[in-house]
């Protein structure tokens, strides 16, 4: 193979980060990713297991010395977020992820990196790769649908696994460790409608260039939700005489922050379609002000296109636009006795209205449970005004921080080896898989660190290169005091 990522050490690990490049493992397409770790398994004569789901669990024996140590779980995920720039040619069902370096910084070309979680699947292979490191007993988990809402983690059988100590690596800052998270959900909006002839003239609205982010660690950064924008600009253009809705879509992610979305409009005369096409481009015209510097590369083209095939009635029209313009998107609340840390928050995710089917998706997180069920009822509510029926699926529970820890004193013990200061423990407002380890494994003793990772969930997604060379020293280092306790 003709490695891109050159000069960083160990080398095994940057070529293993690129080796799992090369395979499409988008959530739900894991297979191959699951095969492949096997293998890699069985060349080096390392007990292995998977199960139906295509979770991985690989066994390395501890180093010599540290055989009577309790057993540590290195943890992270194999599926990727799929997400690319529009006009980008790239099928993630087949096609590897194209790596670009660039000033010691690692991204793809025009597509999500897949840092979220590769860089945890590379370190781990390059840990039961590497006969020179000292450790306790092993367990590396890889688990499958994280992004999808967790599943390969709740499906896993908790019961084989023997680690009393976790490290997750599915962190997104270095010299911060995380200790607790929110809880989250998958709400599912949808509604049927009988498809009703289209009348001759159309137009479509289309927003695109958006940061967009991940649905946790970048809500708070108030970034405009493509699928928000979409709707307030569709409303507008139905207020003309004779108008129709004629599809909607938007967003490709409940858990990513929608980019890009899309309406085409009908109309009975070329005067309220004239009429229709003014109103819009004013009201973008003031959407591009209120955005101001947050949103430089936001693009809303307003443009006459071919005839659609059909519309949908009036009414269902009107409750779809109104679903999405009075859902909830966003902080709903605050800690202010812990700096403004969010407690709980909605992403609108994924919007689709066409061929007489309409959908919605919303992703509620939180890290108090009463709260989180608050926001269910009111998008429940929200279902029901509106005519939609409404879905909970892949709901996952919070991690709560323990108070007591062996691992956190050595993992603050090396990274100031590694960096001249001490890791920030903190909590986040993104979901992690160690609260479901830890509620089904009593007294688990868990830690969720990694490199930075900046941009994950879009095609903005990278990772300095430096970064994760000290994450490795610090996981190698953390393992080597292990074996010594």
């Amino acid at each position: 193979m003709d490695y891109v990522i050159k000069g960083y050490k160990p080398e095994s690990l940057f070529h293993f980060f690129e080796q799992i490049s090369a395979i499409p493992r988008g959530s739900g397409n894991e297979k191959g990713i699951s095969e492949f770790l096997m293998g890699f398994a069985a060349e080096r004569g390392l007990e292995a297991w998977t199960d139906e789901l295509h979770n991985v669990v690989i066994r390395k024996a501890a180093s010599a010395g540290a055989e009577g140590r309790p057993a540590v779980m290195l943890q992270g995920h194999l599926d990727m977020v799929c997400e690319k720039v529009a006009g980008v040619q790239h099928d993630f069902e087949r096609d590897g992820i194209e790596l670009v370096v660039e000033n010691g910084v690692l991204r793809a070309n025009g597509t999500t990196l897949g840092s979220d979680n590769g860089a945890a699947v590379a370190l781990m292979m390059a840990v039961l790769d590497d006969g020179t490191l000292e450790h306790p007993p092993l367990e590396c988990v890889f688990t499958v649908q994280e992004e999808t809402g967790l599943a390969g983690a709740q499906g896993i059988d908790k019961s084989r696994l023997k680690a009393k100590m976790m490290i997750n690596l599915d962190s997104e800052e270095e010299g911060v460790a995380t200790v607790s998270c929110a809880g989250g959900l998958r709400y599912d909006m949808t509604r049927t409608y009988e498809p009703a002839p289209a009348p001759p003239y159309a137009a479509e609205i289309d927003v695109a260039g958006l940061r967009g982010g991940h649905s946790g660690m970048d809500i708070d950064k108030e970034r405009a939700n493509a699928i928000k924008l979409a709707a307030r600009l569709a409303a507008c253009a139905l207020r003309a005489p004779g108008a129709h809705l004629a599809s909607f879509s938007g967003g490709s992610r409940d858990n990513a922050i929608a980019r890009e979305a899309k309406a085409v409009l009908a109309f009975n005369s070329e005067g309220s379609l004239v009429q229709a096409l003014d109103s819009v481009r004013s009201l973008a015209d003031d959407i591009a002000a209120e955005l101001g510097s947050s949103e430089p590369d936001l693009a809303i083209n307003v443009q006459p296109c071919g005839c659609p095939d059909s519309a949908v009635p009036a009414a269902g029209a009107r409750a779809f636009l109104a679903a999405l313009e009075l859902g909830m998107h966003g902080v709903l609340s605050r800690d202010m006795q812990r700096g403004g840390f969010v407690v709980s928050s909605v992403n609108l995710g994924v919007a689709s209205c066409a061929g007489g089917s309409m959908h919605i998706v919303f992703n509620p997180r939180s890290s108090v449970e009463s709260l989180q069920d608050y926001t269910l009822e009111k998008l429940e509510l929200l279902a029901q005004a509106f005519g939609f029926s409404g879905a909970v699926r892949s709901r996952y529970p919070g991690w709560a921080y323990a108070e007591k820890s062996e691992l956190r004193p050595v993992i603050d013990e090396v990274w100031r080896e590694v960096s001249g200061s001490h890791m920030r423990f903190e909590a986040i407002h993104a979901g992690l898989e160690c609260g479901l380890f830890a509620a089904a494994m009593p007294g688990l003793d868990a830690v969720a660190i990694g490199p930075t990772l900046i941009g994950v969930h879009s095609p903005d997604e990278h990772m300095p290169l430096d970064s994760y060379e000290r994450t490795w020293e610090l996981v190698t280092g953390v393992l080597r005091k292990l074996a010594h306790k």
